[in-house]
Order: C-alpha cells, then structure tokens, then sequence
C-alpha cells in the first residue's frame, strides 16, 4: 500500500512515467469502448471484440508508432482474411485448407514490412477459418469474413484518432533523460575513479570492478537510444507540435550529438579500465605524480558530466556557458598531464608501459567532451528565442 501510494503520489506530481502510464490505460479505455459500442450497437456486428481489441494494441507511445502499427496491422489481418478467402471457396472448409491456410499465413508472417505484426496475419486467417466455417453458405461467408476487416479498420481508426487528438503525447524530455541516463552513469564511474587514483588506492580488485562497471553499459545505451527516437517520433503526425509553445522545440539533432558523443565516451571509459587493470606499477614517484595529475583531470571532466546530468532545455543558454568554461579548466588539467609526463622522461611511446595510451585516452575523452560542449553551445547559438525559464 505504501508503494502504491508513492506511485500516485508520482502520478499526481508532474510529467513522469506513472503519469504517462494513467494516460495511455484512460485512453486505451476510451478507445475500447468507443470501438464496441460502435461495433456492437451501431453496426450489429457478429464478432465486435475485434474492434476494441484493435484500438487497444495499436495504441501505443507516441502517434507516429500508433501509425505505423495501424497500417501493419490492418495489412496483417487482411492478408489473413484474404488467404482463407480465396483457399476456402477454392478448397473448402475442411482440415487439409486449414493446413494449407496456416502454411501460407506463417509463410506471409514472416514478410519484414509487417515486422512485430507479422503474427497477426495466421491469427486473423484462423479467426476468419472459424467465422467462415460457422457462417451461412453463399454471401453470407464472403459479408463475414469482410466484416472481420471492417472491424479491424474501426478498432484502429478509432485508437489513432483518439491517441491524436486527447492530449497526444509529445515526449521532448525523453531526449533530455537519455542524455541524463548517459551522462549520470559516467559522472558515478568517473567520480569513483579518481579519488581512489589520487590517493594510490589502486587495488586490483577496485581496477576490475571499475573495467564491469564500464562494460556493462550495452543495455543503458539501448535505453538512451531509444528515448532519442521516442522524443523523436512524437514530433511526428502530432497536432500538438504546431502550437506556438512546441514550435521551436522540434529538433533534435543536437540532443542527438551529444548522445552519440556520450555513447563514444563510454567506450572510451571503458578503455581507459582497460589500460589502468593492466597496469603493473613498480612503485617509481613518477607513477605516483602521474596518477594525481590524471585524478585533476577526471576531476575536472566528472564536472562537466554533473552539468550534463541536469541538462535542461528551459536552463540551456547558462549550461552551455558553464559546460565552455568547464572544458577550458578540463583543457588545462589536460595539457597540465602531457607536460608532467613528458617533464618526468616517462617512456611514452614504449608499449611495454601504459603511459603513452593514458594520455591517449585522455586525449580522446578530452575531444568527445569539448565535442559535446561545442555541439550544445552552437545549438543555443542557432536558437536565439531560446532561453533560461528557470530564471
């Protein structure tokens, strides 16, 4: 009960998963009962579960996926209907057409244009086998076997019609909280990171987990890339993206950027766990001040992820500038790094030492980051109406 109170306490907070999650089951209900009372009442229909169960499983997230699984959907079921039309009036109503049929059905399923529809078509041609099996002979087959259609039609004319025009849903924050998924993991990994450099803690054991830690993050980037696309796609079909407040925020090439430049990081973090897990030290002081020059610059880029994490597009214009003045102090403790090593005569381009592939790695984080920060500053700058609402 306590956790049910907190999701409605969620629920009743603001724009969120559990307030999204109310709307698309109002919305389903509405389409489901608009659907049967027209199927039911309205037309008399002999099976009018087809029509709500249409509207229900084709509404979906944003109103370009419900579209989109619209027209698979209604191709799917029509293409079931027509194979057992055209294999029973030839064949008959007997097993060897019901074999014949499944064959042909599974056989159309598996066309990629219909992708995770494609199983409705063997669905729709074993409902249209029963409803042709039990329909009177003559015309009365052929009306059923059409009505079957009609209903899909209405199930799924209904649910986009209703997902368009109650509120559709505009998910421009999905493209913020993806970066903010990214950009969170890496600022926790890095932020463990360079204490434990800076005061020679380096344990095999912590090195390892650090290098899972990094690894591990194939299923956070599919996550982040699939919020890009939601915030995306909901620009697309939908009314309420010409309104005057959602006009200028239908671009996402720059939240796209940073996410692919984040996405490069990770893979770059993950090598740098690598370098460091290999690493055998032998002790030397030089070690020991390379180590603490590298922790100042994890330091330095672990602030440009704190940013990155609370990215906002009402606040932009002065995280853009905070992020620029970050990676300027990030460039410094960069340079700072390269000339310690090259004071120390450490042997940099000897592969039997990570030396020269530290500085690497940090070079190319360095350029991801300034990449990002970049990107975010031109994008305020292409944007001049755009600014800080926090304020």
């Amino acid at each position: 009960m306590a956790r049910m109170r907190q999701w409605w306490s969620r629920a009743r907070g603001g724009e969120g998963h559990e307030r999204h999650t109310l709307l698309l089951l109002a919305k389903s209900t509405l389409a489901a009962t608009v659907s049967w009372t027209l199927a039911y009442d309205v037309l008399g229909a002999r099976s009018p579960a087809f029509a709500p169960f249409s509207a229900v499983l084709i509404m979906r997230v944003t109103v370009y996926e419900s579209l989109l699984h619209s027209l698979r959907y209604v191709g799917a079921v029509t293409a079931g209907v027509a194979v057992q039309a055209v294999l029973g009036f030839l064949a008959g109503p007997d097993l060897l057409t019901f074999a014949l049929v499944t064959v042909v059905a599974l056989a159309i399923g598996l066309w990629p244009a219909l992708g995770t529809q494609g199983s409705q078509v063997a669905t729709a041609a074993f409902f249209a086998f029963a409803t042709y099996v039990t329909a009177p002979a003559g015309l009365g087959k052929v009306t059923h076997l059409g009505q079957i259609v009609l209903l899909v039609l209405i199930g799924c004319g209904v649910g986009v019609v209703i997902n368009m025009t109650v509120i559709p849903p505009l998910r421009h924050r999905s493209a913020e909280y993806a970066i903010h998924a990214l950009a969170g993991t890496l600022c926790n990994l890095i932020s463990d990171m360079y204490p434990a450099m800076r005061h020679d803690a380096m344990d095999e054991e912590r090195v390892r987990h650090w290098r899972v830690r990094a690894e591990q993050t194939g299923a956070l980037i599919a996550r982040a890339e699939d919020g890009l696309r939601t915030a995306r796609e909901s620009v697309y079909y939908n009314p309420r993206s010409r309104l005057r407040r959602h006009r200028g925020r239908t671009s996402f090439e720059g939240y796209g950027a940073v996410h692919q430049a984040l996405e490069r990081t990770m893979y770059q973090v993950a090598s740098l766990t690598r370098s460091l897990d290999q690493w055998e030290r032998d002790g030397d002081p030089k070690d020991r001040r390379l180590l603490c020059d590298y922790a100042d610059f994890l330091e330095s880029i672990s602030r440009i992820t704190q940013v990155l994490e609370t990215l906002a597009e009402g606040s932009l214009r002065r995280q853009a500038r905070r992020l620029g003045e970050l990676a300027k102090q990030a460039q410094r403790c960069r340079r700072r790094l390269t000339e310690r090593a090259e004071q120390d005569g450490l042997p940099l381009s000897d592969p039997g030492y990570p030396y020269g592939v530290l500085l690497v790695e940090a070079a190319r984080l360095m350029n991801e980051f300034q990449y990002v920060c970049d990107v975010l500053q031109h994008y305020v700058d292409e944007q001049p109406s755009l600014g800080d609402r926090t304020k």
